[in-house]
Parts: C-alpha cells; structure tokens; sequence
C-alpha cells in the first residue's frame, strides 16, 4: 500500500508542473519561454546551471540534467550502442553525405537511449542529448596520440567532416534539435598529451588563421551548432578557456558565434591549482579570479566543479548578474531547443536499436589499400593469419566508445567465412616476450599466403595514457615506426617463407613504413574501424569491387621527417608543407582497378572545377582538387579546397565548385585572412592524391577572362600505384 501511494504522489507531483509555466509550453517562440524560465529562477539556480551537472529545480519542474555526454564515433559510455569507425577513419572515406547520415543513427540511438534513462530516472554523465563530439582539432604530428580523435591533418577536409557530424547530430532544422553537437578544443590543441594542462602552444597569426582556426570558423558560419568547446592548453601565453582575443574578438565577435561556450572538464583548475602531482598554468591567484575572466567574458558552461568559486567571484564583485544572466540564457535557449524537459520527450517509446550495416558499410569505405602487387583479391587462399591484432576486439573500437554487442575480428571474419586458416599471435604489439607455437613455421610452410594484422592499439595511444614503453609516452608516441617486434617478425616471414605478405594495420595515426615496405607484398589501412571493422577487411582482402578510402594524414617514412614535436609552426609540416617527399602522401589510395581524370577545365567566374573521368572495374572515384598561391611564397605548397565523392561505375563528368572563401590570402598588414585582390595569381590543381605528379594544373588571375572557363589538357592522370 506505501509503495502504491508513494508512486500515486511521484505520478500527481511529475504532472503539477506540466503545462503550468510559459516555458512549458513548446509552442511559444523560444526566445519567450527563455526569458519566462530566467526570470523564475533564483542567482543560486542560475548558478546550479552554469556547471555541466545540474541539479533539479523541483519547484519549476526541472529534472537532473548533465550536459556531459560523448558521441564521438557513436554513443559512448552509456551502456551497448553501435560503435562506428574512429573520426580519422570516417575522413578516410572522403564522403561528407556518408558521415552525415552515420551521425543522424548515433542521434537517433541517443534518444533511444535517453527515453531509456528517463524511464529509469537515470540522470548522470552519458544519458543526454547534449554531446561533446566532435574533436575537429588538426592532427598537426602524428605523434599525439589523439589524433585518432580527429578528422586528420587538412583544415578543409576537418571543416566538411566535422559540419557533416553537427548536421548529422543536429539536424537540419535550425528550429528545434534532435541533439546538440559542439566542437572542440578551440584552439591549437594536438598535444603533447604528457603536460597538456600546462602546454603553451605558440602559434604565428599565420598559422592560427590559415590551419589551426579555419575549421571552427567554418562550422560557426554555415551551422548552427550549439556548443564550441576551449581547451587545456595556453595560446600564446594565456589560457584558451580565459583567453579574450580567442572567445571575444574572434569567436564572438568576427565569426558572430552566438552559441554555448563551455570549458573542457576541470580546464579551469589549470588556472589556479597548485598541484604537485599534475603542472598546470598557474595563471591566476585563486579560483574566482579565474572564474572571471573566463564567466565574466565568454564563457558560458564549465564543465568541472567550479560553482563556489563562481559564487565567490560574484560577491566580490568581479561578475554582475546581467552578466550570469546573458550565461543562462544560452543554456536555457539550447536546454529547451534540445527539448531534455519536455514530457513528450522524455515519455516517447525506444524504437532505436542500432544500424550493423551503417557500420560496415562506414568500415569499408575508411580502408585505405597503399599497396597491392597483384596479390589482392585473394581467391579462396590457404592463408596464415598472424600478428597481435588478428584477433583483437579492442582495436576495433578506439577509444570515447560505446559498448558494441559483438566486435568482428579478422580471425572471426575468417573463419565466418570458412577459409583454410592457422592463426597464431606471432609477436606483441610493442615487447619482444611472446613464443609462437612449436608448430608455427611449419604450419606457415603449409598455407599459400600470409596475412599479417598488427600496427598500434588505443591502449597504446590515446587520451593522457599511463603508458611509458619503447616509443610511446603518456598516449603519445616518441617515434612513429612500426614497433621493432613487428617489424622483426614480418622480415622473418619473409626471409623463411617466401611467400606473399598481406600486411593489414590498425592505427589510429600515421606509421612509419620505411622499413617494411619491401617485405610485403600488399598494405591495408583499418584504423580503429568499429565493430564491423573485421568482416570489412576480409571482404577487402576478397573483392574485386570493394570502395576503399584515401589518407587523411600523411604517412612519412620515419621519424627524422617530423619536426619537434612540441613546436606548432607549421613549417615542414603535413602535406602542405612538407618539403620532403613522404612513402605516402596525402589524399593517397588504391582501388583494384585505375582511375583516369582528363579534360580538366576551370571557370574563373562559376569557381568550377570539371572534367571526365573513368575507370577500371568498380569503386571509389575520389576527385580532389587543391589550390596553390602563386603570389605568396610563406603560403603552403599547395591545399585542399574541394573534392568529391563518385562511384568509378557511374564514369562520366564531375563538376565541383570551390567556396569563395577558400581562395582567401593571409594580409600580413592586418595578420588575417582577405579576399584575393583582382591580379592575384593562383594555380588549381586536380587529380587522384596530394602528389604533384598525380594531379592536374591549371593557373589563372583573378579578374582576367572571368567570363568564360581556361581550359588546359595534359592527357590522362592515372591513380597511382608506385607499388603494383
């Protein structure tokens, strides 16, 4: 009878409330229900909001809410979910429509998911709507080990990637969100991860605003995504979550970004602690001094525990309530947008169960092939498969990820599959200890060819790791080489065999291949590709019509090519601007059969690009196109400004058009970026990888002949294939 009572009261107490306020009511302009709810709320209530948990509002009707909740490469931490491919394997595909609609699933499975926590008053970190994915910071060295976070090293394929997961987690509809997205870590953040709270990263103005800016501000412009997230490190001396030329003159103020800016978890602590165990910045005499100047500018949210100090800073006078109140309105206005107290939400039915063949089909396309003697596809080989990540569930779901309900390895795909197999583990990732069986080369001498699956984990890479190994550091890498027991064991291979070496990789950041290349007879990037990442590398490995991606990163040939890692000028960097050549160079990739481009032509007034091309047999036709400064010699070699995504069947015309903003110059009088001035002298490049050799080019003036297209054909550009 109590227990019955009791209910009775939670159902007439849950529904007092309902309908009750204007703020409830969702058919009011949001801007009234904003300023309905502000204006019922107490300081202290408005204050419970500004951190990431918040607590109940009984008397409003307002429930426990955390705006800290991860949707990285599906829905993280909250139990089972579809586990996608790793953000760096999503670039791989070059499909900006594909990643869109991997996104729009993980939104749907998190309002599964979030009924599901309603239901069960289940309130905590990773049960809401709120996300803070995705990472769209630019893997400037391959040694950071959160790379794998990110979209890769060009600022426009980061910038179409990361608007096509808010485009995919928001929706279109600007007038109301099925989640939030945010985009994080503004700004110049790429590690090292070892000292990343007291980092000072120094970057020029030229660097800020042609790499390390360009994808924020992309997003900001063409979306409407609700939360930009700063981050740990300083910029040019100042903290980024305090820092007033990132948050007010550039964020707010050029790119007009009206949204919620929150801090990256206890970033503001890095300010003020005093902390023996972890440096930090130090900045700032106490807590509340640091609470003003990152709530008395800019920022709205922090996630972390700083409310007291918040308090403290208001009662000293270093923050007004107009102030807070500016705050609260961009979390009520995204709070109610999002809808995380609407009834019908949080009553609705779960009817989401995952997408398995989303996640295949976004695991295929990422694989990059860099290599391929004529041994692919294989056709019903004896085949013996080795290596410490045959059979590893773990390097197929990264790292912020959900729990998947099975993990597809290639040992498991294999034998799905009924192939004639031995398998042994061979070596370790990293150390030398590991015995193969007394039987090991025997049974190799039996099989026709040998599949190696190794390369990295993200027990070795990653988020501020525990990890002090040969080369690796603190989730970082101290050199990018395969590790030496790998390396060691496939040249054994080969020198005792004979025979064909398929050498497949999961990594989520670039390797140093210099010393393998020659041994093996056919390379296959995997990534950190998701549950399904184990059948679409074997159905790589077998057919003909696979569609394989292209490198978001820059594979060098080994660590001398890098410079130090803790420098963030751009010089020597990435594909645009290295001066050496790498084993494999940006945009880079293989399908089973050539693509041909010809007929390249460019219209000066339209800003298009077209041409024709064709191909060998089926695929992925992956058009890109890049534009070199004739003018500006400090400009990179060359950049990405457009591509496109076609089907090598569908062999006919593609037509691309390049953004006005990508032929923007850096102004070294104002330190910023300016429309190209009439004379202004480019060359458009297009072709099948980053390489000068694979691509086309075609020079031409801004304001001379802007009528009519410049025409130029060099006969046909073949996909490379320096290996086959």
């Amino acid at each position: 009878m109590k227990r019955i009572l009791f209910l009775l009261f939670a159902a007439i107490f849950s529904t007092s409330f309902a309908q009750n306020y204007p703020f409830q009511n969702t058919t009011l302009p949001i801007n009234q229900r904003v300023e309905d709810l502000l204006g019922r709320l107490t300081l202290d209530e408005k204050l419970s909001l500004m951190v990431h948990s918040n607590p109940a509002i009984p008397r409003l009707g307002l429930k426990p809410y955390s705006w800290w909740n991860e949707a990285l490469h599906g829905v993280a931490r909250n139990g089972y979910a579809t586990v996608y491919p790793m953000p760096v394997a999503l670039a791989a595909t070059f499909n900006p429509e594909l990643v869109e609609t991997t996104f729009d699933n993980i939104a749907r499975e998190a309002h599964d998911k979030f009924v599901m926590s309603q239901k069960e008053n289940s309130y905590g970190d990773n049960t809401g709507l709120t996300f803070f994915s995705p990472n769209i910071n630019i893997f400037r060295d391959p040694r950071w080990g959160r790379g794998m976070e990110t979209f890769g090293e060009d600022p426009y394929l980061t910038a179409r990637m990361g608007l096509a997961v808010v485009r995919g987690l928001q929706g279109r509809d600007t007038s109301s969100l099925y989640t939030t997205a945010c985009i994080k870590h503004l700004a110049v953040h790429s590690g090292p991860e070892g000292v990343r709270h007291e980092f000072d990263s120094k970057a020029s103005p030229r660097d800020l605003w042609c790499t390390y800016l360009p994808a924020f501000e992309y997003i900001v412009k063409r979306s409407n995504v609700q939360q930009v997230m700063c981050g740990y490190n300083r910029l040019n001396g100042v903290p980024c979550c305090t820092n007033k030329d990132l948050l007010v003159d550039i964020l707010r103020n050029k790119w007009h970004y009206d949204g919620l800016l929150v801090t990256d978890c206890w970033a503001l602590n890095d300010c003020w602690e005093r902390d023996t165990i972890i440096p930090r910045h130090k900045t700032h005499a106490t807590a509340a001094l640091a609470a003003q100047d990152a709530f008395g500018s800019e920022v709205d949210l922090e996630c972390g525990s700083g409310l007291p100090a918040l308090r403290t800073a208001i009662d000293s006078g270093y923050i007004s309530e107009e102030t807070i109140n500016n705050h609260v309105r961009r979390i009520l206005r995204c709070r109610l947008k999002v809808g995380v107290d609407d009834p019908e939400l949080q009553n609705a039915p779960s009817v989401w169960h995952g997408d398995y063949g989303l996640a295949y089909q976004t695991a295929c396309q990422s694989i990059v092939m860099l290599k391929n003697n004529g041994v692919l596809p294989f056709h019903r080989p004896s085949i013996a498969l080795i290596g410490p990540n045959a059979a590893d569930s773990a390097v197929a779901v990264g790292n912020y990820n959900g729990t998947p309900r099975y993990v597809s390895t290639v040992r498991k795909a294999m034998r799905k599959r009924g192939f004639n197999l031995f398998y042994d583990k061979g070596c370790n990732l990293v150390d030398e200890r590991y015995k193969p069986s007394r039987r090991f080369w025997d049974e190799i001498e039996k099989k026709d060819v040998i599949v190696f699956v190794g390369g990295l984990s993200p027990e070795l890479e990653g988020e501020e790791l525990q990890v002090e190994l040969p080369g690796f550091h603190r989730g970082d890498r101290t050199q990018i080489e395969l590790p030496s027991s790998q390396v060691n064991l496939i040249k054994e291979l080969k020198r005792r065999t004979g025979k064909p070496i398929v050498l497949v990789l999961y990594t989520g950041s670039a390797l140093g291949l210099e010393d393998v290349v020659d041994d093996v007879d056919a390379i296959l990037i995997g990534w950190y590709g998701g549950q399904e990442i184990g059948n679409a590398v074997v159905d790589a490995l077998t057919n003909k019509n696979h569609s394989f991606g292209r490198l978001p990163v820059t594979f060098y040939k080994n660590t001398q090519q890098l410079p130090a890692f803790e420098d963030y000028s751009m010089q020597g960097r990435t594909y645009r601007y290295l001066t050496e050549q790498p084993l494999f160079p940006f945009g880079f990739g293989l399908n089973y059969g050539g693509i041909y481009i010809n007929h390249v032509s460019f219209n000066t007034q339209s800003r298009t690009v077209s041409g024709t091309f064709k191909g060998e047999g089926a695929g992925s036709a992956i058009i890109q196109v890049y534009l070199r400064d004739l003018d500006d010699p400090m400009s990179p070699k060359k950049t990405l400004v457009a591509f496109d995504h076609l089907s090598i069947e569908e062999n006919g015309a593609f037509s691309i058009r390049i953004e006005d903003d990508m032929f923007r110059q850096f102004n070294e009088a104002t330190q910023e970026l300016d429309s190209p001035k009439r004379g202004a002298r480019f060359e458009i490049l297009v072709g099948t990888s980053s390489k000068d050799q694979d691509l086309i080019g075609i020079q031409f003036t801004v304001g001379e002949d802007s009528t009519k297209s410049v025409e130029r054909f060099d006969g046909d550009v073949f996909s490379p294939n320096p290996y086959k």
